[in-house]
């Protein structure tokens, strides 16, 4: 026979003997040989040890382990495997990840969110780590750690979203429709809250929270703040800056009541400064919440211009407005103005020249009881000894 032949004859055969490897149904049953040994460990001491049960009711239970490890071609296999890649298959999923915040932080893992790849199941499942109600303490591993919260400068808004009213409904109620983390970041993709695709910029926030706020942000695009906001005034106020983002409680609640003027004060500070000097200011700093605070009168969400004929403290509108706490109020009673300022003589001519009168006549009281009393104290002094000085005679 000649050569040729024999090289022919070689190459069709399929060349020279290549590492055993089994059939492909039968993949699954060689790893497990090994690492289906409870005690089986790699050559730094780590555990591999694979539980059989549990790996075919997961969501890979119907791959060979070849799938995923591909670097594997051949059984024994080398002691040092090259790393999974999940984009191989999850593409668009590590594309994310790739363009988030994460990645510009370091290399991380999906399985630090999605946990052990040998039985991760499905995100419906109760039992998977970015399952809604568990999706906050999985973020909560980093978001929550006071080292990592240091070494990247962010707080702990994991503290902070679980005392939420969203972080209550989850976890004591257990509303899978309350928000989570992903409600308003994102999945893979988390971007930078300066990043203008990012779904917690600025611009794009009342859009987010209207997701499950639709009745709120049709109000508020169609309020002043809303409509300053999509005309691109940076100051315009966004759902976060009244609420907070992380710290959102109930509007019901007192605490949140009492201190919600000061919010709009710090964009109204002269307004707000006027307000403290009302009736309606000094007592809700004593913790009442049964009085007029700023949006009582101007509304919340669909606060619009005095001007408008549509708006809560448009002059039409301004006596049903009082009405909703003044009942028997009349025409005379909305001529009150809450903003009145004492000190700008040219917009309140008439309330500037009163307090400057008050003023003066307060001044010329307590100064004339002051020298009063004064000389009264003298010629008490001078008195006494008088008195003294006659007894001694």
């Amino acid at each position: 026979m000649s050569l040729r032949l024999i090289a022919v004859l070689f190459l069709a055969l399929g060349g020279p003997p290549q590492p055993s490897q089994p059939p492909q149904q039968n993949v699954n049953a060689t790893c497990l040989a090994c690492h289906g040994q409870p005690d089986f460990t790699g050559p730094s001491g780590q555990n591999l040890y694979i539980d059989q049960s549990h790996f075919a009711g997961s969501v890979h239970g119907s791959l060979a382990c070849t799938d995923c490890h591909t670097s594997i071609t051949g059984f024994p296999h080398p002691a040092q495997v090259t790393p999974v890649n999940c984009g191989a298959c999850h593409s668009n999923e590590a594309a994310g990840v790739g363009e988030s915040v994460h990645a510009k932080v370091g290399a991380v893992p999906c399985l630090d969110c999605h946990g052990n790849p040998h039985v991760i199941v499905l995100v419906t499942s109760p039992k998977s780590p970015v399952y809604p109600l568990n999706i906050p303490r999985t973020c909560g591993t980093c978001h929550g750690n006071p080292e990592i919260a240091k070494k990247y400068g962010f707080p702990n808004v994991y503290s902070m979203y679980m005392d939420s009213i969203h972080g209550f409904a989850l976890s004591k109620d257990g509303l899978l429709v309350a928000a989570n983390c992903s409600s308003c970041h994102g999945t893979h993709k988390i971007l930078s809250r300066t990043n203008p695709k990012s779904s917690i910029y600025r611009t794009n926030i009342p859009y987010t929270c209207g997701k499950c706020h639709a009745g709120p942000l049709a109000q508020y695009l169609a309020g002043i703040h809303g409509q300053q906001m999509k005309a691109g005034n940076p100051s315009a106020p966004v759902c976060t800056t009244c609420h907070t983002a992380h710290q959102i409680v109930r509007v019901s609640k007192a605490s949140w009541q009492t201190k919600t003027s000061s919010t709009c004060g710090s964009c109204h500070k002269s307004r707000y400064a006027t307000y403290l000097d009302t009736f309606h200011a000094q007592v809700s700093a004593l913790g009442y919440t049964e009085v007029a605070h700023c949006w009582n009168c101007h509304g919340n969400h669909d606060i619009l211009p005095a001007s408008n004929p549509k708006s809560s403290v448009n002059p039409d509108n301004l006596l049903h407005t009082c009405r909703q706490c003044h009942s028997s109020a009349t025409q005379g009673f909305i001529s009150y103005q809450p903003h009145a300022n004492p000190h700008d003589r040219r917009a309140y001519p008439a309330l500037w020249f009163v307090t400057l009168f008050m003023n003066l006549l307060l001044i010329t009281v307590l100064s004339f009881f002051a020298v009063h009393t004064i000389l009264w104290l003298i010629r008490t002094a001078v008195g006494r000894r008088e008195a003294h000085e006659g007894g001694q005679q």
